[in-house]
C-alpha cells in the first residue's frame, strides 16, 4: 500500500486508505517566495499540501487594493475550492515564506474526495477552519489595534514553522496587516520595546511567545481552537 512520509498536518492524520489514494498523484514541490498558486478567476489546476513555508489567501478589490484574508502552512491545504465543489476564486493565492511540499493535480483531488467520504470529511473539517480564520482575520483587522494584528500575524506564522526567527520585511507585513509601513515599523518597536522579539532588518525573532499571546488578546486563538476541535 502507498503512503506518504508526511510532515503536513492534514496528509499526516488521514485514514492509510486515504492517503493510498493520493498518494500515487502527490508530486514534491519547493514553495519559492512570491510563486503564484492560484490567480484570480482562473482554474484552480493543483491543491498544495506544504510541509513548510507559509501561503497567503490574497483578497483583491476591482481597483487594486488587497489584504491577506488567510494563510495556509503544514496544518493545511490550499485549493479549497476544489473541495467545496468549485474550480476558481477571485483571491489571489501566493508563496509569503519560502518552503516545500506537496501538490495535486485538481482532477486527481477530485476523484479521490469522489470515491472517500471519509477524505471528504476531513478536507471540509479543514474547510470550516479555514473560514473562520477568514472571519476571525476580518475581526481583527476592523477592531483590533495594530500592535494586536501584528502579534496575531506573528503568532500564526510561529505555529506554522520551526524556528523562532521569521523572514519578514516591513513592507510584506504592512501589505498583509492593510497598513502603512511605518505603522508596522512603529507596532514592531513598541513589542519589541516590551521584550517580546527582536526586529533586524528582513527579519523578526520572536523571544517571548508567552507575552505576544497576551498583547494579541482575542484576535489570538479561536480558528486555532477550531482547528483542534474539528481536526486535532
Amino acid at each position: 500500500m502507498n503512503s506518504i512520509p508526511a510532515i503536513n498536518r492534514l496528509l499526516a492524520i488521514m485514514s492509510p486508505q486515504d492517503q493510498a489514494l493520493l498518494a500515487p498523484h502527490l508530486e514534491p514541490v519547493t514553495l519559492d517566495l512570491r510563486q503564484q498558486i492560484e490567480t484570480p478567476d482562473n482554474e484552480i489546476e493543483h491543491a498544495y499540501f506544504p510541509d513548510s513555508g507559509i501561503i497567503s489567501v490574497v483578497a483583491r478589490s476591482a481597483g487594486g487594493q488587497q489584504i491577506e484574508a488567510g494563510i495556509v502552512g503544514r496544518e493545511g491545504m490550499t485549493g479549497l475550492p476544489i473541495v467545496m465543489g468549485n474550480h476558481r476564486s477571485p483571491n489571489d493565492t501566493y508563496v509569503q515564506v519560502a518552503g516545500a511540499g506537496r501538490r495535486i493535480a485538481a482532477e486527481h483531488l477530485r476523484a479521490a474526495i469522489a470515491q472517500s467520504p471519509t477524505l471528504r470529511h476531513l478536507l471540509l473539517r479543514f474547510a470550516q477552519t479555514f473560514m473562520v480564520l477568514v472571519a476571525q482575520t476580518a475581526l481583527a483587522n476592523g477592531r483590533a489595534h495594530i500592535e494586536e494584528r501584528l502579534a496575531r500575524w506573528l503568532l500564526m506564522a510561529r505555529d506554522r514553522g520551526d524556528s523562532d526567527e521569521l523572514t519578514l520585511t516591513h513592507e510584506f507585513m504592512a501589505l498583509m496587516l492593510g497598513v502603512r509601513r511605518s505603522g508596522v515599523t512603529n507596532a514592531l518597536h513598541a513589542l519589541e520595546g516590551k521584550g517580546l522579539l527582536r526586529a533586524e532588518r528582513g527579519s523578526v525573532c520572536i523571544v517571548d511567545r508567552a507575552g505576544l499571546v497576551a498583547v494579541a488578546g482575542g484576535a489570538y486563538g479561536v480558528p486555532e481552537a477550531e482547528y483542534l476541535r474539528l481536526i486535532g
